[in-house]
C-alpha cells in the first residue's frame, strides 16, 4: 500500500493500516455494522473509500490520513531504529499507528544523543533531507571536555579529515569556554555515523553531551518533553519541502 493520502482504497486495508486490528479483525468490525462511511453503515470489507470520505468506528470519527510527519524529542539511551530485540527504539515511544503506516526515522541520532528527530511516511522526502547535495543544515548543541578556540572554528570551516572521510565544511559557534569545559553550536549538512563527536575528537575534545536542535527550517518544539512527539504543522511541512527543493521559505 502506498503510504500517502489515498484516492481509493479497500476499507479493510485502510482500517488495518490505521492499526485497528488484523485484516480478519477489521473485516469482523465492518461486517458487524460498527463502521460507517459518510454516516452510513458499510458491511462489505471490500468496499472502497476515498480520502474525502468520513469514516467512523462506533460513531467516533477516524483520522484516515496515510501520510504522517512527526517530530520527536528523542531521549538518550534509545536507538534510532524501527525495532531491536534487545533495546528500546524510537518506534517504541510512538502509538502503534505510526509503525503500521510505515513512519520511519529520517536518518539517525546516536543512542547517546538527544533532541530533534523527524519521522515520516514519505521516503523521498527523507532521502532529500539527508542528502548533503540538498544543503539541509542540522544544528547541534555540544558540550565538550575542554576549551575551544578560534582555531577550532577555522578547522570546522575548512572541513576536518577523519579516518575514513573528510567532513564537509561546518559551522562552529562557541557559546562558552573555560579551561575544563566548553559549549558550542555545530551546523553540519551531512550526518555520517558519530560525525559531530568524531569532528570534535579530531580537535582533541570529547563530547560529553549532544543534542540536535534543528533540521533545516524545523526547530525542536521547546514544549515537547524528552520522549514526547507531535505531528508537523502544515507550515513546517511546507518549509522543509521548500528547503529540500532549494527554495527560500516565506511565512
Amino acid at each position: 500500500m502506498k503510504k500517502k493520502d489515498h484516492d481509493a482504497i479497500r476499507l479493510d486495508r485502510l482500517l488495518s493500516a490505521l492499526a485497528l486490528g488484523t485484516r480478519t479483525q477489521v473485516q469482523n468490525l465492518i461486517r458487524s455494522g460498527r463502521i460507517t462511511v459518510n454516516q452510513k453503515a458499510v458491511f462489505k470489507p471490500e468496499s472502497h473509500v476515498n480520502a474525502s470520505d468520513a469514516v467512523a468506528l462506533d460513531g467516533q470519527a477516524l483520522d484516515t490520513r496515510l501520510s504522517r510527519h512527526i517530530m520527536l524529542n528523542k531521549p538518550c539511551g534509545v536507538l534510532t531504529a524501527a525495532r531491536d530485540p534487545r533495546q528500546p527504539t524510537v518506534i517504541d515511544l510512538l502509538p502503534p499507528i505510526f509503525e503500521s503506516l510505515g513512519c520511519m526515522p529520517v536518518g539517525r541520532l546516536d543512542k547517546d544523543t538527544e533532541g530533534l528527530l523527524l519521522l515520516t511516511t514519505d521516503g523521498t522526502l527523507a532521502h532529500q533531507i539527508l542528502s548533503p547535495r540538498r544543503q539541509v543544515w542540522k544544528t547541534y548543541r555540544a558540550v565538550v571536555d575542554g576549551p575551544l578556540s578560534g582555531e577550532d572554528v577555522l578547522a570546522f570551516e575548512r572541513g576536518l579529515a577523519l579516518s575514513d572521510f573528510t567532513a564537509l565544511p561546518a559551522r562552529l559557534t562557541i557559546l562558552r569556554s573555560s579551561g575544563t569545559e566548553a559549549e558550542a553550536l555545530v551546523d553540519v549538512c551531512e550526518g555520517k555515523y558519530h560525525q559531530v563527536r568524531r569532528m570534535f575528537e579530531a580537535r582533541g575534545r570529547i563530547v560529553t553531551a549532544l543534542k540536535r536542535l534543528a533540521i533545516g527550517p524545523i526547530s525542536l518544539d521547546e514544549s515537547l518533553a524528552v520522549g514526547e512527539y507531535r505531528e508537523l504543522t502544515e507550515a513546517e511541512l511546507r518549509a522543509i519541502r521548500q528547503a529540500v527543493s532549494g527554495e527560500k521559505y516565506a511565512e
